[in-house]
């Protein structure tokens, strides 16, 4: 770790020159200079005294927890296509499984359809992008096209067909993550 850059990146921050944040702390402006290109290290109680002078502290200075991704794009995206199944499932979220849902887009081929699921935990969302898709649940079926979604309680086998003579695509929110 460079706490170097990390103490010029405050003192900028704070809008304080390496000679006025040496004078608040009792140190020299060369140590500050070696400090901030790497060239030395402090003691604990030196980098405590420069940290609090920052507006910091220990703790947060050497907390380095990635800022959680909000936002992905289809660089983000991962596919797998089942050609037996005739469907494709699209992850939107990476590694979504570790959350509490996961969503995905399903393209469904002409006779495609999804793996039959089993019952679990949770609930499933669905919105129907593109053509027609019937939703089966145990022995019922349940037809819904573009424009329209489905919710499952999923506590019998359920998948998902196209019967239609054009790919459907859907968005599919299962929770907890079963894809």
């Amino acid at each position: 770790m460079e706490i170097g850059q990390k103490i010029k990146f405050l003192r900028q921050q704070n809008g304080l020159t390496m000679e006025e944040l040496a004078n608040r702390c009792e140190l020299s402006k060369g140590f500050i200079s070696l400090l901030e290109r790497d060239m030395t290290s402090p003691s604990i109680q030196t980098l405590k005294d420069i940290l609090e002078t920052l507006g910091t502290d220990l703790a947060t200075f050497f907390n380095d927890v990635e800022e959680e991704k909000v936002v992905f794009t289809t660089e983000d995206y991962a596919s797998k296509e089942d050609n037996e199944l005739k469907n494709m499932i699209t992850w939107l979220v990476p590694n979504a499984q570790k959350n509490h849902m996961e969503p995905v887009i399903v393209t469904l081929e002409e006779g495609g359809k999804t793996y039959p699921d089993n019952p679990h935990e949770g609930e499933e969302f669905g919105y129907v992008m593109e053509g027609t898709i019937t939703v089966v649940i145990g022995s019922k079926k349940y037809q819904a096209k573009k424009g329209e979604t489905f919710l499952i309680k999923p506590d019998k086998p359920h998948y998902l067909i196209n019967k239609g003579k054009r790919p459907a695509k859907v968005i599919w929110v299962s929770t907890p993550p079963s894809f």
